[in-house]
């Protein structure tokens, strides 16, 4: 299958290539010579409004030609810019970071109106409506107890009930934000106030997890189906089990929880065109559902010695060609 495909994600200068699944997933497109071009989230517009009738809408985009290769500090070059019009491609990956805030959701609501005649993955609507920490609210038999709240009292009941807990920003990203508050901690109100005085939005308090300090698990589900896992373990003295805040990773095997909750959340994933989504398992506990810009396909490869046809990015592909194929 011949494609032009697009990535949709942050300045490709900061990536590290050694962990970016975006990355991988661009390489895999040119292994198989498709057309790459890569565009930052603020160069998309809209026009529309123009001409009799108010003319025909288009979303465009300033793009450049990419290659890609792995080589450090020499990973990519980019071609000139041109204005496309993103109707134009067969598919566009939607890969750049969180943040989930007004940006994010008005690149979903622009990329909504070209899918699936250009095939978004993930499914722009679907991806507004699965904020990571709220989605998984749908599978509430598979979640620690949750609060997601910003009254004081209903905090105060939570922690009077369990005592040890997590606390954290409900649209927050990569650990940032994140706090283990003990019982007898004194700093809960405070972090309260801080959290209410900077934003209008919830908060979520859980229930903490000591089966973290094992690691936090990471599984990917590639068109509803579980395709591998590595576990996240935080480092001594830090509560949080994030990559990015010094967590290392390891090698982890799928166990019969884990593969209960992936069967129980795999068809509502695949229904909804979340065709790359990763959950966050810890202990027998569900914790988030990540399928704005899901991470762990370089670690999962290396650990489970997959390369060629077999990497993730591969099936990944292999998907979005299934899809296609089935549609058009």
């Amino acid at each position: 299958m011949t494609l032009t495909v697009a990535l949709q994600m942050d300045p490709l200068e900061s990536i590290d290539i050694s962990t970016d699944s975006s990355f991988v997933l661009g390489l895999e497109a040119l292994r198989r010579e498709y057309k790459l071009y890569h565009y930052l989230p603020r160069h998309m517009s809209f026009t529309g409004g123009r001409g009799e009738g108010n003319g025909s809408a288009q979303i465009c985009a300033r793009a450049r030609a990419l290659t890609l290769r792995r080589e450090k500090g020499n990973h990519a070059t980019l071609g000139v810019f041109e204005i496309r019009e993103l109707a134009e491609f067969d598919v566009i990956l939607m890969r750049q970071d969180p943040p989930f805030d007004m940006a994010y959701i008005t690149a979903t609501h622009m990329l909504e109106r070209i899918h699936p005649a250009t095939f978004v993955v993930n499914d722009p609507i679907e991806v507004r409506n699965a904020p990571e920490k709220l989605f998984v609210s749908h599978f509430g038999d598979l979640m620690p107890p949750t609060l997601i709240s910003s009254s004081c009292d209903e905090i105060a009941a939570f922690r009077a009930e369990y005592k040890d807990l997590i606390v954290k920003p409900l649209f927050g990203n990569g650990g940032s934000g994140v706090f283990h508050i003990g019982p007898d901690d004194e700093n809960l109100s405070a972090l309260i106030e801080m959290f209410t005085g900077r934003s209008n939005e919830p908060i979520i308090v859980q229930r903490y997890l000591p089966q973290v300090r094992e690691g936090d698990k990471r599984i990917i589900l590639i068109d509803g189906k579980a395709a591998g896992a590595i576990s996240r373990v935080p480092v001594a003295g830090e509560a949080r089990a994030n990559l990015h805040a010094g967590a290392n990773a390891a090698c982890a095997e799928l166990s019969s929880r884990d593969q209960e909750i992936c069967a129980h959340i795999g068809p509502a994933l695949k229904e909804r065109g979340l065709i790359f989504a990763g959950i966050d398992v810890i202990g027998d506990y569900l914790t988030e559902i990540n399928v704005t810009s899901p991470t762990g396909l370089q670690e999962i490869n290396r650990f489970d010695g997959l390369s060629g046809d077999d990497t993730l990015e591969a099936r990944i592909w292999n998907a979005i060609e299934a899809r296609l194929k089935a549609t058009r």
